[in-house]
């Protein structure tokens, strides 16, 4: 066999590879970025550039078990930087549900409303943390390797978001 031909085999092994890998992980993707960015268009591009940069730097990854991991901090920081060219502004669906009183429907918008004014006010390090921590559902630990940062940045993110989100939604003055 010809070196061309091995390294025709090579390239399609690994094109293999990571498609079998993105495909497990692309829905969680999307759903990752939409609930840091706060829409779908901006969820559907900030996916998209994930994965032409994973698809770039595939080669160095050494250990696929770690794909999953390894993707997300891509995907966070192509959150970050694109919540950092823009101002944040969270799009709302406004979905009343018919088992609620009118009154119950408009506190709920209210209610939601507010969350996202005050979610508005976090940097976007801290609702990246927020958002990995309590809506992903992942340890300090792997926010920490998500973000890569130390734990105790992640914990120090954490603290002052949950006290900015709480004077947010008390009406308190958030100050930095």
């Amino acid at each position: 066999m010809s070196g061309q031909a091995t390294a025709a085999g090579a390239e399609a092994d690994r094109r293999v590879a990571f498609a079998q890998l993105m495909d497990r992980d692309l829905d969680r993707t999307y759903r990752l970025a939409g609930i840091i960015l706060g829409n779908g268009p901006d969820a559907e591009d900030a996916a998209h550039d994930a994965v032409v940069q994973a698809w770039r730097a595939f080669g160095g990854l050494r250990d696929t078990t770690r794909f999953e991991a390894w993707f997300q901090r891509i995907l966070v920081n192509v959150c970050r930087d694109r919540l950092r060219k823009r101002r944040r502004s969270p799009v709302t669906e406004l979905t009343l549900a018919a088992s609620h009183s009118v009154s119950d429907r408009f506190k709920d918008v209210d209610d939601r409303l507010a969350l996202d004014r005050a979610f508005e006010q976090l940097s976007p390090d801290q609702a990246i943390t927020v958002v990995l921590r309590f809506h992903v559902d992942l340890s300090l630990d792997d926010v920490a390797t998500r973000m890569g940062v130390p734990v105790g940045t992640v914990k120090s993110r954490l603290h002052a978001a949950l006290a900015k989100l709480e004077r947010g939604l008390t009406g308190a003055e958030v100050i930095d």
